[in-house]
C-alpha cells in the first residue's frame, strides 16, 4: 500500500503538467493572429529640374605668340663697332642697336658730293654757250650743227648732275644704314654677333630679334566638327549670341590658375588645316606685366552663346546602360519610378548639360536609385539643398523612425 502511493504521486504530477500544456496550446490556437505592419514605400532623394539661362563656354588648348616680331638684319655690309643695347631689355622704336663702321660710306658720300659739285660748276658755262649760240644762230653767225652740239652737251651735263644727285642720296642712305635701329618697340633677345664681326647686307642670320609682348596673341585650333556643331546650335535656336559680349575670352595658365586679364576674339581663320582638320582662332590679350611669353601653352575659355532654357543635373543622377547610353530615373505625379533616355551635350564641373529627355518640373532621383525598377512606388524626399548626402541621410532617418513605430 505504501509503495502504490509512492508511484501514483509522480504520475499525477506528470498528468497535471500535460493537461496544463494542452490547455495553453488550445488557448493560443483559439486567439486570433496579430496582423503584420504594412510595408512602407522606399524613400528616395529627388531634385526638381528647373531650366535657367546658361552661358556655354568651350575650353580649347592654345599657344601664345608675339604681337609683332622684327628680326634685325643689316642693310649694308661692314664691320660692327659697337652694340648699344642690353640683351633681354625693352627697346623703343628708333633706338640705336648696332653701329657699323661708317668710314667707307662717308668716303663714298664725299666722292659723290664732289662729283656733283664739278658737274654743277660746268653747267653754268655750258648754259651760257647755248644761249649765245641761240642768238648768233638767228644772225647765221654760227652753224646749226654748232648750236645742236652745244645744246646736247647742256642736256648731258644736266643728266650727269641728276645722276650724281642720286648717287649722293644713295651714299647718304647707306651711311645712315650703318646705324642699325629698332623698327618696333618691344623686348629684344640675345645678340647673335659681337663687336668686330663682319656682317653683310640682308644676311640670313638675324643680328637680334625684337618681340612686342603687350598685347600678345593666343592662337587656338578649333576642330571643324565643333565649328559645325556650334553653327547648327545657333541655327536651331538652342544658342543665342545676341545682346552679349561673346567675343570676350578668359585664359587658364599652365599651372591651372586663371589669367587676370580678359582677352578678345580677333578673327577666325578661313582655311582648314588638312593635317588636323581644324581652323585657327586668334585671340588678343593684354600683357602689361609680361607674364605671358611667346610659346607658352594655355587653355582658352571661349564663349559659344547663351542657352535660355538650360537643364543642368548632378552627374550622380545619371546612369548609363550597357551600351553607354545615358538615362535617368524620375518620380511621376503618382509616385512611380519612370526611366528617361537623355541626350547630353557636355559636362560642366560636376553636372551634366542635358539637351533632351528632361523637362521643367521633373523630379530627378539623385540618391537611393539602387535596385529600383520602372513602376516601383517610392516616396520622394526633396533634396536638402546643402547636398544630396544630407537629403539621403534625412530620408534614412525618417525611414528608420517609421520602421520603429511600426514595430511598436
Amino acid at each position: 500500500m505504501h509503495v502504490d502511493t509512492m508511484v501514483s504521486k509522480p504520475l499525477g504530477r506528470a498528468m497535471a503538467l500535460l493537461l496544463a500544456a494542452a490547455s495553453l496550446v488550445l488557448a493560443s490556437a483559439e486567439r486570433p493572429a496579430q496582423a503584420a505592419p504594412p510595408s512602407q514605400p522606399r524613400e528616395v532623394v529627388v531634385l526638381s529640374v528647373q531650366p535657367r539661362p546658361l552661358t556655354l563656354t568651350t575650353e580649347l588648348p592654345g599657344r601664345t605668340s608675339a604681337f609683332r616680331v622684327a628680326e634685325i638684319r643689316p642693310q649694308v655690309s661692314g664691320l660692327i663697332l659697337r652694340r648699344l643695347f642690353e640683351e633681354g631689355s625693352d627697346v623703343e622704336s628708333g633706338q640705336l642697336l648696332y653701329q657699323l663702321d661708317p668710314a667707307p660710306f662717308q668716303a663714298m658720300l664725299d666722292t659723290a658730293q664732289a662729283s656733283l659739285l664739278r658737274a654743277e660748276a660746268n653747267l653754268s658755262a655750258i648754259r651760257s654757250r647755248v644761249d649765245r649760240y641761240q642768238k648768233l644762230l638767228a644772225d647765221k653767225a654760227v652753224s646749226r650743227q654748232d648750236y645742236d652740239d652745244a645744246a646736247a652737251v647742256l642736256k648731258q651735263t644736266q643728266a650727269e648732275i641728276a645722276s650724281w644727285k642720286a648717287q649722293v642720296k644713295t651714299a647718304r642712305i647707306n651711311l645712315q644704314y650703318t646705324q642699325v635701329t629698332a623698327p618696333i618697340s618691344g623686348r629684344i633677345g640675345r645678340s647673335r654677333v659681337t663687336e668686330g664681326a663682319i656682317v653683310t647686307a640682308y644676311q640670313p642670320l638675324a643680328l637680334a630679334t625684337i618681340q612686342q609682348l603687350d598685347p600678345i596673341y593666343v592662337d587656338v585650333p578649333q576642330s571643324t566638327s565643333e565649328l559645325l556643331r556650334l553653327k547648327r546650335s545657333l541655327a536651331d535656336g538652342r544658342l543665342d549670341q545676341g545682346g552679349t559680349e561673346l567675343n570676350r575670352v578668359n585664359l587658364v595658365l599652365e599651372d591651372g590658375l586663371p589669367y587676370s586679364q580678359e582677352g578678345s576674339l580677333q578673327f577666325q581663320d578661313v582655311t582648314v588645316d588638312p593635317t588636323t582638320g581644324s581652323v585657327i582662332l586668334r585671340l588678343v590679350f593684354p600683357n602689361p606685366d609680361g607674364l605671358l611669353l611667346p610659346g607658352m601653352f594655355v587653355q582658352a575659355l571661349i564663349k559659344e552663346g547663351i542657352s535660355r532654357q538650360a537643364i543642368l543635373v548632378p552627374q550622380q543622377g545619371v546612369s548609363r546602360d550597357p551600351k553607354g547610353n545615358p538615362f535617368a530615373m524620375i518620380v511621376d505625379p503618382e509616385g512611380k519610378v519612370l526611366v528617361r533616355r537623355l541626350t547630353i551635350d557636355r559636362a560642366i564641373k560636376d553636372q551634366w548639360f542635358v539637351t533632351s529627355g528632361l523637362v521643367a518640373g521633373d523630379r530627378l532621383i539623385i540618391e537611393g536609385r539602387q535596385m529600383l525598377r520602372p513602376g516601383t512606388v517610392v516616396k520622394a524626399v526633396p533634396s536638402a539643398g546643402k547636398g544630396s548626402e544630407q537629403g539621403l541621410a534625412s530620408a534614412h532617418a525618417a525611414q528608420s523612425s517609421q520602421a520603429a513605430s511600426a514595430a511598436n
